[in-house]
C-alpha cells in the first residue's frame, strides 16, 4: 500500500529532512540544508488551510492547488494555531435523579421555543426515562471516532503539541436540587409539609367537632356559623387577596426602589381597615346572615339562637383571616412559602383543646344526646372564644416570619396615586368571581340543611356534607395548592416579559406532576371512601358515618377536574386577567346549583347530598372545558394539550384496576369483619396497598415518564 504523499512538509523547522521525507533537493549544502525561499519558509508551519480543514494533506487536493493563484502570506504574521483538537467540556448541568422528573438548567435568556411535546430545546435530554433515573450519577465521556487522525497529524512533521488539560468535571448539584426547578420543587415540598400537617390537624378537629356535637341539627348549626365568616371574607376581599395581589407584589418588589415595602404597608393597612368595617357590620346582622345561609335552621327557634350566639363569636376571625392572607402573601412575594402552611397548624390545636375541653366537661354526643335546645350557654361560649382565639393565634404568629425577612410594618394612609387603584380594579372581576362561587355554596346549603332534617337520618346534612367535602379537598391543598402557590410568582414574571412558552410551560409542569398524585387518589376515594369515613367517624354512629362514606364517594372522581380548573385560573391570574375566571366561575356555579337543586328534588331526601357532592365534580368538569380553550387561545393557541391529556389518560387507565382490585378487597374485608373501627382500619389498610401497588406496578410498566420521575426522586432521597 502506497504512503500518503506528503509533498515538501517533511522539512523540519530548521530545515532538516524528517526522517522518512522526501530526498533532498538537488544543490543542497552536505548538511543537507537549502537556501531560505520566502514562498516555502514556514508556509506549512502555520498553515490556516491545514488548521481549518484536517483533509488538507489529501494526496488529490494536494496536487490540484494552485500556489501561484494563492500566494501564501508574508511570514511571521500567523499566530501560533490553537490545538486541532479536545475534547468537549462536561456538561455542567447533570440530570439528579434525587428531584422530580429531569432537572432542567437555568432558562435561557428570551422566549423559549416550542418543541412537539412542549419542552424547551435548550434543556432537553432526548433519553429514556429509566436511563436517567439509574445513570445519572454516572461521569461518562462520549468515545472519540477521529482522535487517531489527530494523533497523525501531530506527528507528521511539527513538533507535538502539550496535552491541554481536560476542564474539570462540573460540581454535583447541592442535595436540595438546582436550577429553577429544584427551588421550586423545595419550595412545594415545604408547603406540601406544612399544608399535611395542617390538614391532619383539621382532620383531628373535624372528629373532635362531630364527636362533640353530633351529625345532626346543633352540628349544622356550628357548621354554619363556623363557614360564615371565611364566606364573608371570600365574598370582601379575600378573593383578590389571594389571586391578584401575589402578580402586584412581585411586581412592586421587582420596580419600586425600595423592594416593595411602601406597597406591602399600604395594602396591609388598607385590608386592616377593610375587614374591621365589615366585621362591625356582621355582627349587627348576624341572625339575617343565618337566614341567608339557612331557612331550615332559621325558622327553629333554638336552633337560630345558638347558630347566631355562635356566629357572633365567629364573625370576628375575618379580621384576622385577612391579616393573615396579606402577611402570607407578602412572604410568598418574597420566596418565604413555609409560614403560610404551617401557621394554620396552631389555629387547629386550639380548636382541638377547646373542643376537647368540651367533651371533658360535657361528654361526647353520642354521651350526652346534647341538641339545640339543651347545650348550655356555658359551652357554646367556651366554644365561641376557642374558635375566635384560634385565628387570633394564627395571624400573630406570622409576625416573626416578617421580621425575619426585614419587613416592618408601620401603617400608611397614603393609598392614592400609588398603584393600589389598579389593584383594587384587578380585584373587582376576583370580587365578582368568588361571589359567583359562594352563589352556589348558599344553594347547597339551603338544600343540603333542609335535606337532612327531611330525611330523619344522621348524617345527612351539611355537617356529613363538608366533612365529606374536608376529606376530599385534601390532596387538592397538598398537592396542587402548594405546587402552584410556588409557581405563580414565577408564572408571573414570565407573563410579565410577555413569554406565553414559559407560561405554558409552568402550567404544563403543575398539572402533570400534580396529576401523579390526585389520579390515584381520587380513585382511592371511589373505592374505599366507605371504611375512610366509617374509620374516621366511628364517634357519630354508624349511620352517620356510612352515610359520610357514601358522600365521599360522590366527591371522588371530581377532584380531577377540580385540580385542573384551580391550575388552568392561575395561568389567567399571571396575566392579571380576573375577568375571564369570573365568567367561568359562574358557568360552574350555575351548573353546581341547577344539578344540586334537581337531585334535591328527584333523589330521596336520605341520598340528596349524595347527589349534590357528584353534582360538584361534574360542575367543575364544565368548567375546565371552558377555562381550558380560553387560556389555549390566550397563549397563542398551544397548551400542550396533547401531552397533558395523555398523560391523565394513561394514569386512569392505571388506576381503574387498581381501584377495581382495592375496592373489592375493602368491601369483603367490611362485609366478613363489620362497620366498626376494626374492621374499617383492616379494609383500608388492605384495599389501599393493594390498590396503591397495583397502580404504580401498571404506572411501571406503561412507561408514564412522571411516575418514573417521582420514583427516582424517591430513590435519590433514599439513597439507592
Amino acid at each position: 500500500m502506497n504512503a500518503p504523499y506528503d509533498g515538501d512538509r517533511g522539512q523540519g523547522a530548521g530545515g532538516a529532512a524528517s526522517p522518512g521525507g522526501p530526498p533532498v533537493p538537488p544543490g543542497a549544502g552536505q548538511d543537507g540544508s537549502v537556501p531560505p525561499d520566502p514562498y516555502l519558509q514556514q508556509a506549512y508551519e502555520d498553515d490556516p488551510y491545514r488548521a481549518q480543514d484536517l483533509a488538507a494533506q489529501d494526496p488529490v487536493g494536494e496536487a490540484l492547488y494552485d500556489r501561484a493563484a494563492h500566494p501564501p502570506p508574508p511570514p511571521g504574521t500567523y499566530q501560533e494555531p490553537g490545538p486541532l483538537y479536545q475534547q468537549p467540556p462536561a456538561a455542567p448541568y447533570a440530570p439528579d435523579p434525587r428531584v422530580w422528573a429531569q432537572t432542567p438548567p437555568p432558562e435561557p435568556a428570551g422566549p423559549s421555543r416550542h418543541l412537539p411535546y412542549g419542552d424547551r430545546p435548550a434543556t432537553t435530554q432526548f433519553v429514556g426515562v429509566d436511563a436517567l433515573v439509574t445513570q445519572a450519577s454516572d461521569d461518562r465521556q462520549e468515545p472519540d471516532a477521529f482522535a487517531h487522525l489527530f494523533r497523525d497529524q501531530e506527528g507528521s512533521g511539527k513538533p507535538p503539541v502539550p496535552p491541554q488539560p481536560e476542564p474539570a468535571p462540573a460540581p454535583a448539584p447541592a442535595k436540595g436540587g438546582g436550577g429553577k426547578v429544584s427551588g421550586l420543587l423545595k419550595s412545594s415540598a415545604l408547603m406540601a409539609a406544612g399544608t399535611l400537617v395542617s390538614r391532619l390537624t383539621g382532620f383531628v378537629r373535624s372528629l373532635v367537632i362531630t364527636a362533640a356535637l353530633g351529625a345532626a341539627l346543633l352540628g349544622d348549626s356550628f357548621t354554619i356559623a363556623y363557614t360564615l365568616p371565611t364566606m364573608i371574607y371570600i365574598l370582601t376581599v379575600g378573593g383578590g387577596l389571594n389571586s391578584v395581589f401575589v402578580p402586584q407584589l412581585v411586581r412592586a418588589m421587582k420596580d419600586d426602589e425600595d423592594g416593595g415595602e411602601a406597597f406591602a404597608n399600604r395594602l396591609l393597612t388598607l385590608v386592616m381597615v377593610a375587614l374591621g368595617l365589615i366585621v362591625a357590620a356582621a355582627v349587627l346582622v348576624a341572625p339575617v346572615l343565618i337566614k341567608l345561609m339557612s331557612s331550615t335552621i332559621a325558622d327553629d327557634v333554638a336552633a337560630n339562637s345558638v347558630a347566631v350566639t355562635f356566629a357572633r363569636y365567629c364573625l370576628p376571625t375575618i379580621f384576622f383571616m385577612g391579616v393573615h392572607v396579606v402577611m402570607g402573601q407578602i412572604l410568598n412575594a418574597r420566596g418565604k412559602f413555609g409560614a403560610m402552611m404551617w401557621t394554620p397548624v396552631l389555629n387547629n390545636i386550639v380548636m382541638i383543646i377547646t373542643f376537647g375541653l368540651f367533651i371533658w366537661v360535657y361528654g361526647t354526643s353520642a354521651e350526652s344526646r346534647m341538641g339545640v335546645d339543651t347545650i348550655p350557654p356555658e359551652g357554646v361560649r367556651l366554644l365561641g372564644i376557642g374558635t375566635l382565639l384560634g385565628l387570633v393565634v394564627q395571624s400573630l404568629a406570622m409576625i416573626p416570619y416578617l421580621r425575619e425577612t426585614g419587613f416592618r410594618f408601620r401603617p400608611r394612609f397614603d393609598w392614592k396615586g400609588h398603584g393600589l387603584g389598579k389593584t383594587v380594579k384587578l380585584a373587582k372581576w376576583t370580587v365578582l368571581f368568588v361571589l359567583a362561587n359562594q352563589a352556589g355554596v348558599l344553594v347547597v346549603t339551603q338544600l343540603a340543611t333542609a335535606a337532612g332534617t327531611a330525611s330523619g337520618h344522621d348524617g345527612t346534612g351539611f355537617l356529613a356534607y363538608s366533612n365529606a367535602q374536608l376529606i376530599w379537598g385534601m390532596p387538592q391543598a397538598i398537592i396542587t395548592v402548594s405546587v402552584m402557590a410556588a409557581l405563580l410568582p414565577r408564572i408571573s414574571r414570565a407573563a410579565h416579559d410577555n413569554d406565553p412558552g414559559a407560561v405554558r410551560d409552568d402550567i404544563s409542569q403543575g398539572l402533570r406532576n400534580s396529576a401523579v398524585a390526585i389520579v390515584p387518589v381520587a380513585f382511592a376515594f371511589l373505592a374505599l371512601g366507605l371504611p375512610m369515613a366509617t374509620l374516621l367517624y366511628a364517634s357519630s354512629g354508624t349511620e352517620a358515618a356510612r352515610s359520610m362514606g357514601f358522600i365521599l364517594m360522590a366527591f371522588a372522581l371530581g377532584l380531577i377536574p377540580y385540580s385542573v380548573q384551580y391550575v388552568v385560573l392561575r395561568g389567567f391570574y399571571a396575566y392579571e386577567d380576573t375577568r375571564t375566571p369570573f365568567y367561568n366561575t359562574v358557568i360552574v356555579a350555575a351548573v353546581n346549583a341547577a344539578a344540586s337543586a334537581l337531585c334535591y328534588v328527584v333523589l330521596p331526601a336520605r341520598w340528596a347530598v349524595v347527589g349534590m357532592a357528584f353534582s360538584y365534580g361534574l360542575a367543575y368538569a364544565v368548567g375546565v372545558g371552558v377555562a381550558w380553550r380560553r387560556l389555549r387561545n390566550r397563549l397563542g393557541g398551544d397548551l400542550d394539550g396533547a401531552h397533558i391529556v395523555r398523560t391523565y389518560a394513561r394514569l386512569c387507565m392505571a388506576a381503574v384496576p387498581a381501584a377495581l382490585v382495592g375496592g373489592a378487597v375493602g368491601f369483603g374485608i367490611l362485609e366478613l369483619v363489620g362497620n366498626g373501627a376494626l374492621g374499617s382500619l383492616a379494609a383500608l389498610i388492605c384495599g389501599g396497598v393493594l390498590l396503591l401497588g397495583i397502580f404504580f406496578v401498571a404506572a411501571k410498566k406503561m412507561r408514564i415518564e412522571e411516575v418514573n420521575g417521582l420514583v427516582g426522586m424517591v430513590r435519590g432521597r433514599l439513597g439507592r
